[in-house]
């Protein structure tokens, strides 16, 4: 019988490895690709860097195909315009969700499926089952490294398409097994970053095409407690990037739009907190529930589930009402609805 062609999405990360390694051993042709996104000469980005080490890890585990695919055109239109756009609005994108549902699992599937290739694969930590005619996306066996959230946007085709090898396999066996085989970036550490460009600093990526204007930061009394460079950095529940040295940790609580003022004040205040939200853009995955709905959601990653009751507004929009309170709800983010361990729809925060 002819092997089943996968195209795996290789970088320097450990999990992709593993995940070419594991389709290996299970039979497949396994062919790699590596996407070239965005590349700065101004800022630490580390495209080139991780292209040399992932051929390096493809001739390791004596993969003959490496593909490149150059997608920084439709990455600028998709992602990074997307992201000014949203902190432009005042709101905090999210870049990694984008980027999966628009580039990984589209733009690159599309190029996959036009080279007669069967599956791509990536190593997301998070589990794809078939059942009857339609496909379910589930949480990890580790939740504390579920990467779900991020997928909640794909549709049962991508998801149709799509094998994630390490489903079974906590973070410390993928190291392991990494180490067990010797790959080369067996001890890398994982990215915090944004999709593709993990190294570069967020001010200066945003300065590129915001100017900045000097604003105060305030206490929820209104007293100045020091400056800002620009409101719209700023996420509601950010601490990083208030340098007040006489204080102890400080925590956006709101922004003032108008003022171009971002108010502060320690992690207990209670304006950080909200019981409910609404939100729009609907996307479901599985088929569509009849409101009201109660079940859990998360409204950011590695959050635990939240118990909420969810009805339905207008206009494919959605109020959801929390048991208990949230912390740092913020416009622009996904709200991803579980029913158990499977994630069935998402919204974005309004």
């Amino acid at each position: 019988m002819k092997k089943k062609r996968v195209l795996v999405w290789l970088s320097w990360w450990v999990d992709s490895a593993v995940t070419a390694y594991l389709l290996q051993k299970e039979g497949y042709e396994v062919c790699a690709w590596f996407m070239k996104n965005y590349i700065s000469e101004e800022e630490n980005c580390p495209t080139k860097e991780d292209r040399d080490e992932a051929i390096k890890v493809a001739s390791f585990l004596g993969i003959k195909t490496f593909i490149i695919f150059d997608f920084r055109e439709e990455y600028n239109k998709k992602v990074v315009d997307y992201i000014y756009d949203g902190y432009k609005s005042w709101i905090t994108p999210n870049p990694d969700i984008l980027c999966n549902s628009e580039i990984k699992f589209k733009l690159f599937l599309e190029k996959a499926m036009e080279l007669w290739f069967d599956y791509i694969a990536t190593g997301h930590y998070a589990r794809i089952e078939e059942t009857g005619l339609q496909y379910r996306l589930l949480k990890w066996i580790d939740e504390t490294k579920d990467q779900s959230y991020f997928l909640s946007w794909l549709n049962q085709f991508q998801l149709s398409k799509s094998l994630f090898p390490i489903w079974w396999i906590k973070k410390t066996e993928v190291r392991k097994i990494a180490e067990e085989i010797w790959l080369p970036n067996a001890k890398r550490k994982d990215s915090q970053w944004i999709c593709f460009v993990w190294k570069v600093d967020m001010h200066k990526f945003l300065e590129k095409k915001i100017p900045t204007e000097i604003g105060n930061i305030v206490d929820t009394s209104g007293h100045i407690l020091g400056q800002h460079k620009w409101a719209w950095y700023y996420t509601i529940g950010q601490r990083k990037w208030i340098e007040i040295w006489w204080w102890p940790a400080l925590f956006v609580i709101k922004k003032d739009v108008e003022k171009n003022e971002i108010i502060v004040w320690n992690e207990n205040e209670l304006e950080l907190y909200s019981n409910s939200l609404t939100a729009s853009k609907w996307h479901w995955i599985w088929d569509k529930l009849s409101f009201p709905i109660e079940w859990s959601v998360k409204v950011r990653y590695r959050q635990s589930d939240q118990e909420v009751e969810m009805f339905d507004l207008w206009n494919d929009r959605i109020e959801a009402k929390f048991k208990e309170a949230q912390r740092a709800i913020t416009s622009g983010q996904t709200i991803a609805l579980y029913i158990w361990d499977m994630l069935v729809g998402s919204w974005t925060i309004d």
